[in-house]
């Protein structure tokens, strides 16, 4: 299998590497999370600038109708500039979600997003549901010809600043469903806050809220949920290989500057195979990340797997080069000053994000126990 990129791939690379090491500085990281609550208006206009908010909508509605590969080779670069803005949720996983909907609806929203000029993101996740996308106590009735939509999710990536929500819920039928809610719609309470790694999240509340149905009814919208969250996994996965490189590369320097001894700690035998063991990890991270996101075209089942497995592998590599760089930095990786503490929370919050590793181990499990019903 040919794993090299085209020529204009690895140019998309090079556009979006570039624009990060000259404008999105560790500085201007900190003034986000410090002056703007995790989210910056003018960093979501120099992504659209480039093209990228348009990158997977498809042409017919002002997109760029590129594929996952190069939402893979966008997502690593955006990891490795430390790049915190909801890229993945409003710009890759929206598309995917509004692909079902209604003529009216796609038309409606997928120029907007192509253009930078709304961000629609995905509500799903509710209290006690552990990651399960069928646990869904949010309510969707019909009324008036329409729907009203009632409940509460947690953790929306800029819930409290989208112009519109994807929310799952069940019908008066049971069935689950996926209606577009727009933020400033009455009976919307949004609470925005920020997460450990410096990112922008939401709790959202919907009383008697009105709202657009994605899925026709009498049909089940979980796979087609389960299709976005597999897309969100796959770029969550490029984002971190992206950010594990740089913390390596961080980690590498470090060593060769610091002395101790009279001599660069870099020379001493133990650090260097610790480093040599988080380039392995980064590697196996690197090929689970590429196996998830060539498999996004495949069939369901081969897909949930292969995202899940990348998952684990994922999770087990962050924590391991987190928690191994931050050791050979000593006190300095930890500090607030220092951009390696900063990656190193990014990595630990994103263990658990989607399923941490423990989940998805165990569906790979249940995966293979369904398999070997069938074949044994």
């Amino acid at each position: 299998m040919d794993f090299d990129f085209s020529d204009e791939q690895e140019q998309l690379r090079e556009a979006v590497r570039r624009w990060a090491e000259r404008a999105h500085g560790f500085e201007r990281h900190r003034a986000i999370v410090r002056d703007e609550g995790g989210d910056s208006a003018a960093v979501w206009a120099e992504l659209a600038g480039l093209g990228l908010t348009a990158l997977a909508v498809p042409q017919a509605h002002a997109g760029l109708g590129f594929g996952p590969v190069e939402a893979m080779v966008v997502m690593e670069e955006l990891g490795r500039g430390r790049v915190g803005a909801p890229y993945a949720a409003a710009a890759l996983v929206a598309p995917v979600l509004l692909s079902g909907a209604p003529e009216a609806l796609q038309a409606a929203w997928l120029p907007r997003i192509a253009a930078g000029d709304a961000r629609v993101v995905l509500a799903h996740q509710e209290s006690g549901a552990r990651y399960r996308l069928d646990r869904v106590e949010t309510r969707l009735a019909a009324a008036d010809g329409g729907w009203r939509l009632s409940g509460r999710k947690s953790l929306v990536p800029v819930g409290d600043r989208a112009e519109a929500l994807v929310v799952s819920a069940r019908d008066d039928d049971g069935r689950l469903a996926l209606v577009l809610v727009e933020r400033d719609a009455p009976g919307v309470t949004a609470r925005g806050h920020l997460l450990h790694d410096g990112t922008r999240a939401a709790e959202l509340t919907w009383q008697d809220a009105p709202a657009q149905r994605l899925s026709a009814a009498g049909t089940d919208a979980l796979p087609a949920l389960e299709h976005a969250a597999d897309v969100a996994i796959a770029a969550l996965c490029a984002e971190a290989v992206g950010l594990m490189d740089f913390l390596v590369a961080l980690t590498a320097d470090y060593l060769k500057t610091r002395r101790q001894f009279g001599v660069p700690i870099a020379s001493f035998q133990a650090l260097r195979h610790r480093l040599a063991d988080c380039k392995m990890a980064l590697e196996l991270a690197r090929s689970m990340s590429y196996l998830a996101t060539l498999r996004l075209a495949d069939a369901p089942e081969l897909r949930r797997r292969a995202v899940a497995q990348a998952k684990v592998q994922l999770g087990q590599s962050m924590r391991f080069v987190g928690q191994q760089c931050v050791q050979m930095h000593g006190g300095i990786g930890v500090t607030d000053e220092y951009v390696g503490a900063h990656a190193f929370k990014r990595l630990t919050c994103m263990e658990l994000q989607w399923g941490d590793t423990l989940h998805h181990l165990g569906e790979v499990s249940a995966q293979m126990q369904d398999t070997a019903g069938v074949f044994g």
